[in-house]
């Protein structure tokens, strides 16, 4: 089982940069070809949030015209740049099989065979900040009660503090306590991943490994002094693969660019 991973894709509207700088629509088509290049190909492709950067339907379908290429099930997060009924509305027939849906936020259950992914909600419209309310909570007790198997949870907001203090402050401000307890009672989750972070973090969350991914487009800087100003930088892109291999989940960064090829050693 092999699943891949892209997050903060930030797609604008067509004819229009982030920031009149980046990007990011041709950004997400050369996450595409760098993934369609890989072998094997995965067989599930995880958006972990900020698909858009301001929740319009035209953004949204300037991203699956990024997307088209890939013929992978596509299974969606929402974060805090989407708006989920704009999300779920877009990708319409091109959202994997998933299962256990809920009609107040965009959580689902898919099963992947050995694996199962637990899609959570972290959003709160109109803030930057995430947070999982006691409904949100209570479906991902339910979802972890009726099925022992391996299983990762994905959502936008990590559940814990990185250090990169403007993010921090708009991290997953409620919820996290019963988060990582609920992750502590049940064993079965091997890995908890992320987005929002816009670069690779890794770390521990209720005795499982827990990590953001690098952005497809452009990474936030890495400031450690508590409370630097913000900002982003174009460091190289990058996404992840997550392979469930040898009775464990182990989880790869892909950086996006032209590295010169394979030599043999």
């Amino acid at each position: 089982m092999l699943i891949a991973q892209v997050s903060d894709l930030h797609v604008c509207a067509p004819g229009r940069r982030l920031d009149g700088r980046v990007d990011t629509h041709g950004m997400a088509q050369a996450f595409v070809q760098a993934l369609l290049k890989r072998r094997p190909l995965p067989q599930a492709l995880v958006l972990s949030g900020d698909l858009v950067d301001a929740g319009r339907p035209e953004e949204y379908r300037h991203l699956l015209d990024a997307l088209a290429p890939l013929a992978l099930p596509l299974y969606p997060v929402a974060g805090n740049h989407d708006e989920r009924q704009a999300l779920r509305a877009a990708f319409g027939e091109r959202f994997g099989p998933h299962q256990h849906a809920m009609d107040s936020h965009l959580q689902y259950a898919v099963d992947l065979g050995e694996l199962r992914l637990l899609v959570l909600d972290t959003v709160v419209p109109g803030a930057p900040h995430g947070e999982l309310c006691a409904a949100r909570l209570a479906w991902l007790a339910d979802r972890l009660g009726e099925d022992p198997r391996p299983s990762a949870i994905v959502m936008h907001h990590p559940p814990f503090a990185t250090g990169i203090g403007h993010m921090d402050a708009m991290g997953l401000l409620a919820g996290a306590v019963e988060l990582e307890a609920l992750v502590r009672r049940h064993p079965q989750v091997q890995g908890i991943w992320c987005g929002h972070l816009h670069r690779t973090i890794v770390t521990g969350f209720g005795g499982a490994p827990a990590a953001t991914s690098p952005s497809c487009a452009h990474q936030i800087a890495l400031t450690l002094q508590g409370h630097g100003a913000d900002g982003y930088t174009m460091e190289p892109p990058g996404f992840m693969l997550h392979t469930w291999h040898g009775g464990r989940l182990v989880s790869h960064v892909v950086p996006i660019g032209d590295f010169g090829g394979t030599h043999p050693f």
